[in-house]
């Protein structure tokens, strides 16, 4: 969850880590740090965001082409300077920085103890870089060794990059289970924790697998080697990344951005996969498995946050289009269960940045029982993208407002893809409705962009229940995990509390809640059980509840009974979704500005779950 950077080159350093670590800040932004050899190595570090820390710099001189950078998302340890990285080793000679988290390193502190070490912080990060150097002193031996050994006595998921006063001219770099990606340019090469930083520099990037270690030396190529030592040939790719996507493009917010960037996103996730007018559904990444699929008895989504509530809607998809059973697992969960899988069953793993720990390790699982693996991901050459017998990116473009929005509607786009695909091969749509179904897609783009047309009359509800303590969001069907969705966006970034529960649940508890202070968000579009959420809402008028509504173009009914009512196009009961949470991101989003929330980098969040 961390931000990781570094630099090797003709380049002063300190410029490439300090854009960097604000390109890495929604990776974690609870303290920032640099480390930049010229002669000697100082570090420079405080609590607080990327900013505090040019400030904290601001006015002294930093030179040197070789260094390394990092934004923190605090595991062990509180956000403090001291506890920000990077951090020395015991003599100073060593920096060392870490994302990931070492499950046995106080077994390790301890008898480094016994050796005389003495430690400054509370991380786990520290006891590997006096590891390292106690090896170097006790081996023998030279920087990427020591790592080697080090790293083959660690326990856990680490990407770490070491530098070291004693090889000036080189960068040590390693990965498992935390993404690390290497830039290679000419007579140069950059290291971050995804391509972002990396983009305007240069197009060919490696990922690092897991076990890897690169050897980065000025002025000579690229060194891979195991941590069983066995030298392993680079395999180099070139990024698909607009650099314009990067910034924010005139928005007060990347958020606001990533809400108004959706018809786009939306439209980039079907583009070369729909053809309405031949009824034709094709989706090239699963195209080996699509046998699998079609004939599986039985799916299982495993996801977390935002892509599990894209995953609920995936299993209403899958059973109402293409009748095949769906569980929707949490993978935090699902991983540490003894799940009952079998070579029939498929495994959908859903992740924007395609490095979520719990999901990854969920598909490792899934894998060692004999499942077919299929990825939903955001991020070309993410781990979970390639640990997957097969899957479709969403092409949704980078997403770095930490609260997810234009990933979520891009995930269920490619949902509605493949279970329209399974439907269409095990014939159970008419063709009549499977044309439709197509058709209607094509125009989802068209009517998002409708619904932005909302943002003024929801900024105006906003502005009425901004100082709201409580909201309790409610919906049916396949407007069930919207309302869930509505409630984690509110909690996420304008810290209200919110809770959200399928309509007909309410009265078997929340209804307890409902006063003349509390407002209730009901998702009450014209399909499905229609006339029960009407009942619904009546019983929160009863209990004076203020009823703030998303409803379906031109509904009286509805409108009728609410305070306040949010009007979005028709569209066939399986696209609801798509639609009708657009407005619930807006609603966060409006509130959180007024409460003077930090929308993009809301407290104790990061963007990539990448630990446990």
């Amino acid at each position: 969850m961390c931000g990781i950077i570094g630099y090797i080159g003709p380049r002063q350093a300190y410029p490439v880590l300090l854009k960097g670590l604000k390109r890495l800040e929604y990776r974690g932004y609870d303290s920032a740090g640099i480390a930049v050899l010229d002669r000697e190595l100082r570090i420079f570090k405080c609590r607080g965001k990327v900013s505090d820390l040019e400030n904290h710099i601001n006015g002294v001189p930093v030179t040197g082409t070789i260094g390394i950078g990092h934004t923190r998302w605090a595991t062990h340890g509180e956000p403090n300077d001291v506890n920000a990285h990077p951090h020395f080793s015991g003599s100073g000679n060593i920096a060392i920085i870490h994302n990931g988290i070492f499950e046995n390193y106080n077994s390790l502190k301890k008898e480094l103890l016994k050796r005389n070490h003495s430690f400054t912080s509370d991380t786990d990060t520290e006891v590997l870089a006096h590891l390292i150097e106690d090896i170097r002193q006790h081996e023998k031996t030279d920087l990427f060794e020591a790592v080697r050994i080090a790293l083959n006595e660690i326990i856990g998921a680490y990407a770490i990059v070491v530098l070291s006063k004693d090889h000036p001219d080189t960068l040590i770099a390693a990965k498992k289970s935390s993404p690390l990606v290497i830039g290679i340019g000419k007579d140069e090469f950059f290291l971050a924790s995804d391509p972002t930083p990396i983009v305007e520099y240069t197009r060919n990037v490696v990922y690092l697998e897991d076990d890897e270690i690169a050897i980065l030396q000025r002025n000579q190529e690229i060194k891979i080697r195991t941590i069983k030592n066995r030298e392993k040939t680079p395999y180099i790719q070139e990024l698909e990344l607009n650099l314009e996507l990067l910034e924010k493009g005139g928005f007060q917010h990347f958020m606001l951005k990533e809400i108004y960037e959706q018809p786009r996103s939306i439209r980039d996730s079907m583009r070369g996969r729909i053809d309405a007018s031949k009824g034709i559904v094709s989706l090239g990444g699963i195209k080996e498995y699509e046998r699998k699929l079609i004939n599986a008895k039985r799916i299982i989504i495993a996801a977390c946050g935002t892509s599990w509530h894209a995953g609920l809607v995936g299993e209403y998809l899958f059973e109402d289009l293409a009748r095949i059973p769906v569980e929707v697992e949490y993978a935090s969960e699902f991983r540490y269960r003894n799940p009952v899988l079998s070579e029939t069953d498929i495994v959908i793993a859903i992740s924007q940045s395609g490095e979520t720990a719990d999901t990854l390790a969920a598909v490792e699982l899934a894998k060692a029982k004999g499942a077919t693996i299929i990825g939903i991901c955001n991020v070309v050459g993410s781990s979970i993208a390639r640990a997957t017998n097969a899957g479709s990116y969403t092409h949704a473009g980078p997403e770095i407002g930490v609260a997810s929005t234009k990933a979520f509607t891009a995930q269920i786009t490619v949902l509605t893809l493949m279970a329209l695909l399974a439907a269409n091969k095990r014939g159970t749509l008419p063709q009549s409705r499977f044309r439709q179904l197509l058709v209607e897609l094509e125009s989802i783009p068209d009517k998002v962009n409708e619904v932005l047309g909302t943002d003024k009359q929801v900024k105006k509800i906003a502005r009425i229940f901004q100082n709201t303590k409580n909201f309790l969001y409610l919906g049916r069907g396949y407007n069930f995990p919207v309302a869930l969705e509505g409630a984690l966006k509110l909690k996420e970034i304008s810290y209200i509390h919110a809770e959200g529960y399928p309509a007909a649940e309410m009265k078997h508890g929340p209804i307890a809640l409902i006063d003349d202070e509390m407002p209730v968000v009901f998702i009450a579009t014209k399909k499905g059980a229609y006339e029960k959420i009407i009942s619904n809402i009546e019983e929160v008028k009863a209990r004076k509840g203020k009823v703030i509504s998303i409803i379906t173009a031109g509904d009286t009914d509805v409108k009728k009974l609410s305070d306040y009512s949010i009007e979005i196009p028709d569209v066939d009961e399986a696209l609801v979704p798509i639609l009708s949470v657009i407005p619930l991101q807006l609603l966060s989003y409006h509130i959180a500005v007024m409460r003077g929330c930090d929308v993009d980098q809301p407290r104790n969040l990061a963007k990539s779950v990448t630990v446990e």
